[in-house]
């Protein structure tokens, strides 16, 4: 009996779902799916193409401004006013009527003087239940308790 109707369902299907219209549409749908993975493969290929044609591109700008820029400096170092500047820096020189001030080496403590140094005051270790309430709440636990 199994094998009667698994012989109908053979013969229905051969029949009625393998026609020559159905081939032909797989076919073209085959064909289709095809068409479409290789245009979607050939889209993600000119999309890295692209990618590295504009990373290209911004290189060869950068070292365009690079260039440009050293071409600047190039021609300010070849200035008299550069020059001067440069010789005046080095040797020590002034112009008529300027003044060079020189200054000894700062000491120890004139060093030290100046630098601003904070000094933090400790105070009292807070309790456990305070260290929670200040990270729970935030501020502090004294004002929320009323020690101030």
């Amino acid at each position: 009996m199994k094998k009667i109707n698994i012989q109908k369902l053979i013969y229905t299907a051969r029949h009625k779902y393998v026609t020559l219209n159905n081939i032909v549409i797989a076919i073209a749908f085959l064909i289709a799916a095809s068409w479409v993975w290789g245009s979607l493969g050939m889209m993600q290929r000119n999309y890295s193409l692209q990618k590295e044609v504009d990373y290209k591109k911004r290189q060869l700008e950068l070292t365009q401004l690079q260039r440009d820029n050293l071409e600047l400096q190039k021609k300010y170092y070849q200035t008299s006013e550069y020059q001067e500047l440069a010789v005046r820096e080095s040797l020590g020189l002034v112009r008529p009527g300027e003044k060079a001030l020189v200054l000894p080496p700062n000491s120890e403590d004139a060093a030290g003087a100046g630098v601003d140094t904070v000094q933090t005051v400790s105070s009292a270790q807070a309790s456990n239940l305070e260290q929670w309430v200040n990270f729970l709440f935030g501020g502090y636990s004294k004002s929320i308790s009323g020690d101030e």
